[in-house]
């Protein structure tokens, strides 16, 4: 009993800890006003669940939270700058192209969506880079796009990690405004994690 006990508070004191870390999110973005506050709080996000899964369990949430948000406030931002910007630029290829109902522009959504997926892809490492490795920007985007090249096995993971957290937040929808953000962020850091390992097992033996 008292191990079915212990089981049970532990489960309650994750569930919480995401619950928490998803209120933070979402409370720190609004604090930005959205757009200043976005990038800066998704990246804060990463960073507590790295500390997480590389066993700092006992910290202070709000605390380290607070500590990433403002520290890279500035550097997120500018990193939000370029993704918006590459976001806005797919938007407009994609209404011109629904916009020309001629032929001529059809043959350009394979290239476009062939883009759009791994843009996708990339955007998923790029957070757990930014949080895992102290670089500046340049270096950042370089590595995500490295690590996403050479880890085929790790991006199937996430891909069907993910498509299997969309199913059952779909599914629920509450559940997605509990832990959706934080769900995805500790399956995101966690699988990419183990491709940073790899990547730095690679180097080692090279």
């Amino acid at each position: 009993m008292n191990m079915f006990a212990s089981t049970l508070y532990r489960i309650m004191e994750w569930i919480m800890r995401f619950a928490y870390l998803q209120l933070l999110w979402i409370g720190f973005t609004l604090f930005g006003f959205v757009i200043l506050g976005f990038y800066p709080s998704t990246a804060a996000m990463f960073a507590v669940v790295r500390d997480w899964i590389r066993g700092e369990t006992d910290i202070r949430i709000f605390e380290a939270y607070w500590n990433y948000f403002k520290t890279d406030f500035l550097k997120t931002n500018l990193l939000g700058i370029l993704i918006t910007s590459i976001i806005l630029l797919i938007g407009i290829d994609i209404y011109y192209i629904q916009l020309d109902k001629s032929e001529q522009l059809a043959w350009t959504y394979i290239p476009l969506f062939a883009f759009m997926a791994l843009f996708l892809l990339y955007l998923v490492y790029l957070f757990p880079v930014f949080a895992h490795y102290d670089l500046k920007l340049s270096g950042v985007l370089r590595n995500t796009l490295f690590i996403m090249l050479i880890s085929p096995i790790h991006n199937l993971l996430l891909v069907i990690s993910l498509g299997a957290l969309f199913l059952i937040m779909k599914s629920v929808p509450a559940l997605a405004f509990i832990f959706g953000g934080s769900a995805y962020a500790f399956i995101t850091m966690w699988l990419s994690l183990h491709a940073f390992n790899l990547v730095e097992r690679k180097k080692r033996n090279a």
